[in-house]
């Protein structure tokens, strides 16, 4: 087993935030384990226990890990343009990592990365465009939860497999029951994993909190 010093220095926060990714990426949220993350990053099972603590503290790591990849949006960017920039790029990394999203639940995400690059900045380029600080937070937390909850619900990186299993249930409805989700199959599923759904409604949101002096 490595020294001490070798091995934090090998389990670095950036590392252990990656093996795990990965590990939820490659073999779901049930093989994600203290134990795992040390085969992975040739260490023992104490010194990631010693980055990370709980598992709560590494879903923590992951989501700032990902968190530092969001964009810093330029200063004078136009206010809609700035709120689709923020919030499409965290609605595609959250959809690129599913596994990491059932394991969180409704855990609050406050890490410094996602305050100081979405949350912080959001809320500021409200408030300087004539919004109160609660008006800010209330469409902040409107567009946050859209994007939470279009991401979770659905495994958008096998729409194909989405689509089927909702195919299953639906044809094991009586169409006298549901008349409309038995007898239009075709027609309900594909919005199931349409990306536009969300983006479309992402719009629709900004639209309507935009400050008049925006």
């Amino acid at each position: 087993m490595p020294r001490r010093s070798d091995a934090l220095d090998r389990a670095t926060p950036e590392a252990v935030a990656a093996a795990a990714l990965r590990i939820l990426d490659e073999e779901g949220p049930a093989a994600l384990s203290f134990r795992a993350l040390a085969d992975r990053l040739g260490v023992s099972h104490a010194t990631v226990q010693r980055r990370c603590t709980d598992l709560a503290g590494l879903l923590d790591l992951c989501t700032e890990h990902l968190a530092a990849r969001l964009p810093e949006v330029p200063a004078g960017t136009d206010w809609a343009e700035a709120a689709e920039l923020r919030f499409t790029a965290l609605y595609r990394l959250l959809v690129a990592h599913p596994g990491l999203l059932v394991l969180r639940g409704g855990r609050p995400w406050l890490g410094r990365q996602l305050l100081a690059r979405l949350v912080e900045p959001a809320l500021a380029d409200s408030v300087a465009a004539g919004m109160t600080p609660a008006a800010a937070m209330t469409a902040y937390r409107r567009m946050y939860l859209l994007t939470l909850g279009s991401a979770a619900f659905v495994d958008h990186r096998d729409p194909a497999g989405a689509r089927e299993t909702s195919r299953a249930a639906l044809a094991a409805l009586d169409p006298e029951a549901f008349p409309v989700l038995g007898g239009h199959t075709a027609e309900v599923l594909p919005p199931l994993t349409d990306h536009e759904v969300y983006y479309g409604a992402l719009r629709q949101l900004i639209a309507a909190a935009r400050p008049a002096t925006a």
